[in-house]
C-alpha cells in the first residue's frame, strides 16, 4: 500500500490491485451523455450560462471567486442544471455557509486535517456505482473514538473529501453516494450530537454543498442510532429524506443501489481490497495543496479586506 505517480494520470494510492486516484480528466462518451439527459449540458446552454452567471456575479461585490474560469463556474452549474440564476444562489450559500461557520470551514486544508483520515474514519471507493456516482464510505461507529478525533474533526475531513469530489468532472454529472458504517455506534457517539449540530448539516446538505446527492446509505446501525435520527429528522425536506436508506445487516438491500463489485467483503461485495491506510488518502489530496490552498481562498472578503 503506497502512495504513487503515474506519469499518464498523476498520483494515485495503490491499495493491492486497486488504484484511488483523483479522476480529473474530461468526460468520456457516456458521461456526455448523461449530462446532456440530466443536466441540460449543451454547447449552446453552457455558452449561455456562463455569460449571464458571470453578469450576475459582477454584481456580487464582496464576493471572491474566480469568475473567468470556466472550470470553476461549471462545477456549479452542473449540479444546478446550467440556470444561472439557481447557481448564482447555490454560490452565495455555499459561501454564506463557510463565513457563518468557521470552526468548520476556516483553513479546511489537508495538511491541517490529518487526523480523521489517519484514524481510517473516510474513505473513497475505487469504482463508482452503475450511475457513475462516487462512492464514499465513512466509518462513523465504533472505529470512531470521539476522545481521539473530535466531531469538528470528523465534519471537517468529509468536507474536504467532497471538496476533492467537486473538482472530478465524473463527479459534478454522476453526483455522489454516501455510505454510514454505523458498526459500534454507542451513547458515547450520540451525545456528541446536539440539536444545532444537527440543523447545520442538514442545511449543508440541502441548501449549501454544490454536489449531486445521490443517496445516503445507512449500514449496521443498533438500535441506539435511533436517538441520533430523531434529532436529524425535524429538519429534513422531503426530498432529503428520499435519499436516505437504512439496511441494517440487510446487504442484500445494498447491494440494490450498490453493485457488490464497487463493495468490499465486509458489506458481503466482491471488490477484494485490503484495509486502507487513511493517511494515504490525506496524502492524495496533499498532493493537489495549491488547488486546496485556492478553494480555501474563495468566499466573501473579510471586514477590511
Amino acid at each position: 500500500m503506497s502512495l504513487e505517480l503515474d506519469q499518464n494520470f498523476g498520483w494515485y494510492v495503490k491499495v493491492g490491485v486497486h488504484k484511488i486516484k483523483l479522476e480529473k480528466e474530461d468526460l468520456n462518451e457516456d458521461m456526455k451523455k448523461k449530462a446532456r439527459e440530466e443536466l441540460r449540458e449543451t454547447p449552446e446552454n453552457v455558452e449561455c450560462a456562463l455569460k449571464e452567471l458571470r453578469k450576475l456575479l459582477t454584481s456580487e461585490t464582496d464576493l471572491y471567486i474566480p469568475i473567468d474560469c470556466d472550470e470553476y463556474l461549471i462545477k456549479f452549474l452542473r449540479p444546478c442544471k446550467f440556470y444561472p440564476e439557481s447557481t448564482l444562489q447555490q454560490i452565495k450559500r455555499f459561501y454564506t455557509f463557510r463565513k457563518k461557520n468557521p470552526i468548520y470551514c476556516y483553513n479546511l486544508l489537508p495538511e491541517n486535517d490529518r487526523n480523521a483520515f489517519k484514524q481510517g474514519l473516510i474513505g473513497f471507493q475505487e469504482i463508482r456505482d452503475n450511475n457513475g456516482s462516487r462512492i464514499l464510505v465513512i466509518e462513523a461507529g465504533g472505529k470512531w473514538k470521539p476522545s481521539q478525533c473530535t466531531l469538528v474533526e470528523l465534519f471537517r475531513s468529509i468536507q474536504l473529501s467532497l471538496e476533492a469530489a467537486m473538482a472530478e468532472p465524473k463527479t459534478q454529472v454522476g453526483g455522489v453516494v454516501v455510505i454510514f458504517n454505523m458498526l459500534g455506534f454507542s451513547l458515547s457517539h450520540v451525545v456528541q450530537i446536539t440539536p444545532s449540530f444537527a440543523k447545520m448539516v442538514v442545511d449543508w446538505i440541502q441548501d449549501c454543498i454544490p454536489i449531486r446527492l445521490k443517496a445516503i446509505h445507512i449500514v449496521n446501525q443498533p438500535y441506539v442510532f435511533n436517538m441520533v435520527f430523531q434529532i436529524f429528522k425535524p429538519f429534513m425536506r422531503e426530498k432529503l429524506k428520499q435519499r436516505l436508506h437504512f439496511h441494517g445487516t440487510n446487504y442484500d438491500s445494498l447491494q440494490k443501489h450498490v453493485p457488490k463489485e464497487a463493495l468490499q467483503p465486509r458489506f458481503k461485495g466482491t471488490m477484494i481490497m485490503p484495509e486502507m491506510d487513511g493517511g494515504l488518502l490525506c496524502d492524495l489530496f496533499c498532493k493537489y495543496k495549491e488547488e486546496f490552498v485556492l478553494a480555501d481562498s474563495y468566499g466573501y472578503k473579510k471586514n477590511g479586506s
